[in-house]
C-alpha cells in the first residue's frame, strides 16, 4: 500500500528557522508543511498591507526559500504553507523573483478567498451576523474596531492547486491540520464524503501541526527527551486507508512515543467526540495508538462524519492598550516587601486619577503561574514583582509606564532589576471567532 511522508517544520511564525532546512537536508519525504499564522498575526499583517501594497505576507519564508530551494527541486519535495498570509500573491512574486535571482524556476499556487475583511458588511446583510461563538455578541458591536477577518476554508484547494502543478503552496488562513490533509487528498484521491479518510488526514494534521510538541517538545516528562538542543520536527507516514506511522527523521533528538504523540492529540481538541474542522468531523475517542518503538507510534481508528455548513472566520478587533513592567525585590521579607510596593504604586496612580479597567500584581516565582495553587516558599531572598493594566484610554495606561522607576529611590529598600526600561502602552488585538455559511465563501486557485 503506498504512503506518503509529510513533515511539519514550523509550527508557528517564530518557529525554529532551522528545521525546515533540517528536514529538507536529511529528506525521505515527500511534503513539508510550515505553519505561521495565529489570530493576532493575521491583523499585524492586515496593518502591513495597508502600509504597503507588497507585504502582509511572513517574509521570513522567502528567506527561507532562498536557503532551501536547490535542495527542494532536486529532492522533489513539495511545499504547503499558509505564509501567504493576507497576501499570498504578493508572497507569490516575492518567490519567483528569489528564484528568479538563483537562476531556478518553480511553479507556485495561490489560495485566495479566506481574506472577507472587506466583505463583513455584505456577509452581514446576507444574513450572516458573524456572531461570537462564546458570547452571541452581534459582530455589529466592535465592527468599527475589526482589524482583520478571515475564514478558516477547506483543504481541497490545496489539492487542487498541486493537481495543476503547484510545487509550492501559498495559502492564507486554511486550518492547521488542513497543510497535511490537503496533500494527501491530492496524492490518494480521497472525495469530499471520504469522511473516514478525511478524519484520518484531519488527525494527521493535528499531530503535526505544532512542529516539535509531538516529538518531544512540551512533553510533561520533558527530563526523559534526549538532545533538546538537536530536536527533530515530526514526520507522519501515511498510507491511503488512513493508517499512519507518527515519527522523526533518524539521528534528531527528541523522542516520539505514546505519549509524547497524546499530549499533542489533546492540544486544542474542544470535544473529543467532534473535532470541527471544514472538511469533516472527528471523533477522536475512536482513535489507537501504538507504540512500535524507534521513536515509531502507529495512530489508527481514524472515524470522520460529515462537516458542517459553516466556516469558522477569524475576526481581530482593537480592544485598548495595555502595559506590563516589573522590578526585582530582594532582601529579608521580599515577598511582603514586592506586595507593598505594588500597593504603593497603584495607589500613586489612583491619586493621580488613574483607575483602570483591569490591573493585576504577580510575584514571578510565587504566584503568576499557579496563584492560590503552589505553596508560597517561607522566605526566599528575592521575587519579582510584575505589574500589569488594561484600559481603553492610553493615556492611563501611559500613565503607568512613569511610575514603576521612582519607587526604587522613593519607596521601600532592595528594589532593583529595572533594566527594560519604561514601560510603554500596546494596542490589545483581541479574538472574535464566528461562523459564516460555506455557500457564501468562494476560493480562486491561481498557479503559475
Amino acid at each position: 500500500m503506498r504512503t506518503v511522508r509529510v513533515a511539519n517544520g514550523q509550527g508557528f511564525w517564530g518557529d525554529s528557522v532551522d528545521a525546515p532546512v533540517q528536514l529538507i537536508q536529511r529528506g525521505g519525504i515527500d511534503y513539508l508543511t510550515m505553519d505561521y499564522l495565529a489570530e493576532v498575526t493575521l491583523s499585524i499583517m492586515q496593518r502591513q498591507k495597508l502600509k504597503d501594497p507588497n507585504t502582509g505576507f511572513a517574509r521570513d519564508f522567502v528567506e527561507l526559500i532562498e536557503r532551501v530551494l536547490p535542495d527542494l527541486l532536486a529532492k522533489k519535495i513539495k511545499l504547503v504553507s499558509n505564509a501567504g498570509g493576507v497576501n499570498a500573491p504578493a508572497c507569490s512574486a516575492a518567490l519567483k523573483a528569489t528564484a528568479k535571482k538563483m537562476g531556478l524556476e518553480i511553479r507556485i499556487g495561490t489560495i485566495e478567498g479566506d481574506d472577507i475583511l472587506h466583505r463583513l458588511d455584505e456577509l452581514m446583510a446576507a444574513g450572516a451576523p458573524l456572531a461570537n461563538m462564546e458570547t452571541g455578541e452581534p459582530l455589529s458591536v466592535i465592527r468599527d474596531r475589526v482589524t482583520a477577518a478571515n475564514v478558516y476554508i477547506d483543504s481541497f484547494c490545496i489539492a487542487e492547486a498541486l493537481g495543476k502543478g503547484a510545487q509550492i503552496v501559498l495559502a492564507g488562513r486554511v486550518s492547521d491540520p488542513g497543510l497535511a490533509l490537503g496533500p494527501l487528498i491530492h496524492e490518494f484521491g480521497w472525495k469530499k464524503d471520504a469522511w473516514d479518510l478525511l478524519a484520518a488526514g484531519t488527525v494527521a494534521g493535528h499531530i503535526t501541526e505544532c512542529g516539535a510538541q509531538c516529538s518531544g517538545g512540551n512533553y510533561s516528562r520533558w527530563w526523559e527527551v534526549p538532545d533538546y538542543a538537536g530536536i527533530g520536527y515530526p514526520v507522519v507516514e501515511v498510507s491511503e486507508n488512513g493508517e499512519m506511522v507518527v515519527t522523526k527523521q533518524a539521528g534528531t533528538g527528541g523522542l516520539v512515543n505514546q505519549w509524547s504523540v497524546t499530549e499533542q492529540l489533546v492540544y486544542e481538541m474542544g470535544d473529543p467526540k467532534h473535532y470541527i474542522s471544514p472538511d469533516t468531523m472527528v471523533d477522536f475517542t475512536s482513535l489507537r495508538l501504538k507504540d512500535e518503538g524507534n521513536d515509531r507510534v502507529r495512530v489508527t481508528g481514524a472515524r470522520g462524519a460529515p462537516a458542517t455548513d459553516s466556516y469558522k472566520v477569524s475576526i481581530s478587533y482593537l480592544a485598548g492598550w495595555k502595559a506590563s513592567g516589573q522590578l526585582t525585590v530582594c532582601g529579608p521579607r521580599a515577598i511582603e516587601k514586592a506586595r507593598m510596593i505594588g500597593e504603593i504604586i497603584w495607589k500613586r496612580l489612583e491619586s493621580a486619577g488613574c483607575v483602570y479597567e483591569d490591573t493585576l500584581t504577580e510575584l514571578v516565582g510565587i504566584d503568576s503561574c499557579h496563584p492560590g495553587i503552589a505553596p508560597v516558599p517561607a522566605d526566599p531572598p528575592e521575587v519579582v514583582l510584575r505589574l500589569s493594566c488594561r484600559d481603553s484610554d492610553r493615556a492611563k495606561v501611559e500613565r503607568f509606564g512613569k511610575e514603576l522607576a521612582p519607587v526604587i529611590t522613593n519607596g521601600p529598600s532592595g528594589i532593583t532589576g529595572f533594566a527594560g526600561g519604561r514601560p510603554r502602552a500596546q494596542e490589545i488585538v483581541a479574538f472574535w471567532p464566528a461562523l459564516v455559511p460555506k455557500h457564501l465563501i468562494s476560493t480562486r486557485v491561481t498557479v503559475e
